[in-house]
C-alpha cells in the first residue's frame, strides 16, 4: 500500500502541475494521472487501497466541507440577500430535473436511475470556484455588486443541498419504491443535521473556551485532530441512526465548522481554515486520483456522445435556473452571464459520490460513474478557463 501511496500523491502531483502549465486546472491532471495508473491501464495500484478509496474519498469530502464551513461568512448571505439564497439551490434543482425528464430517452435508464444520476452531476466544485472567487474579491473584481460572494457563498451551500437530495434518491433506488416519508426525510435530515452541527460545534468552541481561561492552551494543530475526529462521529452517528431517522452527517459537519468559526476569535478560525487548506493539498490529491483510477476509461469512452450531449442539455437548463435566481437584481446581462459562467465547474462532488451507485450494486453504477467523470473532464475545464478568460470583460474593477 505504502508504494500506491507514493504513485498517488508523486505521480498526482506531477500530473496536477503539468496540467497548471497548459493552464488548466490541477484536478485534471490529477483524474488523469488516476485513470492512467488504475487497474483499468496500466494498474499499478495495489488492490488494498481501491478496497477502502471510499473511505479515503468521503475523509477527503470531510476535509473540503470543513474548510468551507470556516471560510463561509454567514455576513456574505446576508449582504447579497434573495439570490445568493436561491444559488444555494435553485440551478442545482434545475439540473436534477433535467436529467430526470430527459435521461431516461437520451441515455435509456429509469426515472429513478436518472434523478440519481442528477444529484450526482447537481452540484457546482468549490475546489474551482471558491479559490477564483476569493481572488476575485481580493483584487476587487464585482464586489461592489457582491457577485464574487455572492457566488461563493452559493456554491459552498449548493454541494450540501445536492448531497442531500443524493441520499435521499440513493435510497429510493436501492428500495425500488417512492414514499411520501423518502421526500420528507430531505427537511427532517437537514434541519436534524444543522441541530447535531451546531451542537457539536458549541461542544468544541466551550472546550476550546475553558482551555484557554484555564490556562491550559489547546495548541491549533490539536484542535484540528478534535475537529476532525468529531466530524468522522458525526457521520458514524449519521449511519447509526439510518434505520431509525433521518440526519445529514455531512451538512452537520458544515454546521459544526461554521458554528466553531462564530463562537472563535476571528484569527483563531483564519488559522483554522489555513490549517485544514493545507490538510485538503493532500485530500484533493487522494480524492481525485483514486476516482479516476475507479474509472474504466472504455466504458466512459463508449459513453461518451449520448452522455456528453446530456451534459450539455443539462448545462443548458441549469443556466436558466442561474439566470432565475438574478431576477430583480441590478446585475447587467454581462455580469449575469459571468454568474453562469462560474457555475458551470463540476469536480469535487462528483468525484466523491460518483461510484457510490457502483459500489451500492445499482444497474446505473457504471453509467453514472462514467457520466460523472466526462462532466469533470467537460466541465471543469470549461468553467476555470470561462471565468478567468471573462472576468475581465464582464465584470466591473471597483476602486
Amino acid at each position: 500500500m505504502l508504494t500506491s501511496l507514493a504513485l498517488v500523491f508523486l505521480l498526482g502531483f506531477f500530473g496536477a502541475g503539468l496540467f497548471s502549465l497548459i493552464k488548466l486546472p490541477r484536478i485534471i491532471g490529477m483524474l488523469f494521472t488516476g485513470i492512467l495508473i488504475g487497474p483499468f491501464v496500466l494498474d499499478l495500484l495495489d488492490p488494498t487501497i481501491l478496497n477502502i478509496s471510499g473511505d479515503l474519498r468521503k475523509m477527503a469530502l470531510i476535509i473540503i466541507l470543513i474548510k468551507a464551513g470556516l471560510s463561509l461568512d454567514i455576513s456574505d448571505l446576508k449582504k447579497v440577500g434573495r439570490p445568493a439564497v436561491l444559488m444555494s439551490f435553485l440551478p442545482a434543482t434545475f439540473e436534477i430535473l433535467a436529467f430526470y425528464l430527459f435521461a431516461p430517452s437520451i441515455l435509456g435508464i429509469s426515472r429513478t436511475e436518472a434523478a440519481v444520476m442528477g444529484a450526482v452531476l447537481g452540484a457546482v466544485s468549490p475546489a474551482v470556484v471558491i479559490p477564483r472567487m476569493v481572488s476575485l474579491m481580493e483584487n476587487k473584481w464585482g464586489t461592489k455588486k457582491g457577485i464574487p460572494q455572492m457566488i461563493m457563498a452559493g456554491a459552498s451551500c449548493d454541494d450540501i443541498f445536492v448531497i442531500v437530495l443524493f441520499t435521499a434518491f440513493l435510497s429510493i433506488a436501492q428500495g425500488g419504491n417512492v414514499s411520501v416519508m423518502d421526500f420528507v426525510n430531505i427537511p427532517v435530515s437537514i434541519i436534524l443535521g444543522i441541530l447535531a452541527g451546531i451542537l457539536a460545534g458549541f461542544c468544541l468552541s466551550f472546550l476550546f473556551e475553558k482551555s484557554f481561561d484555564s490556562g491550559r492552551k489547546i495548541r491549533n494543530s490539536t484542535k484540528v485532530v478534535l475537529i476532525l475526529g468529531v466530524s468522522f462521529l458525526l457521520i458514524a452517528i449519521e449511519n447509526w441512526l439510518s434505520e431509525t431517522v433521518a440526519l445529514s452527517g455531512l451538512l452537520a459537519v458544515v454546521a459544526m465548522a461554521c458554528t466553531v468559526k462564530i463562537r472563535s476569535a476571528k484569527e483563531v478560525s483564519a488559522r483554522l481554515s489555513q490549517k485544514f487548506g493545507k490538510l485538503w493539498i493532500a485530500a484533493e490529491v487522494i480524492l481525485f486520483v483514486l476516482v479516476g483510477a475507479a474509472v474504466d476509461i472504455r466504458f466512459t469512452l463508449d459513453a461518451g456522445l449520448a452522455a456528453a450531449a446530456m451534459i450539455f442539455v443539462a448545462l443548458a437548463i441549469r443556466a436558466l435556473g442561474v439566470f432565475l435566481c438574478l431576477l430583480g437584481t441590478p446585475l447587467s446581462a454581462k455580469e449575469r452571464l459571468f454568474c453562469v459562467i462560474a457555475y458551470l465547474p463540476k469536480a469535487t462532488v462528483q468525484a466523491a459520490i460518483g461510484s457510490v451507485p457502483l459500489a451500492m450494486g445499482l444497474p446505473c453504477g457504471k453509467l453514472v460513474l462514467a457520466v460523472a467523470v466526462l462532466g469533470i473532464l467537460i466541465t471543469a475545464p470549461l468553467g476555470a478557463i470561462g471565468i478567468d478568460a471573462s472576468y475581465k470583460h464582464f465584470l466591473t474593477k471597483d476602486e
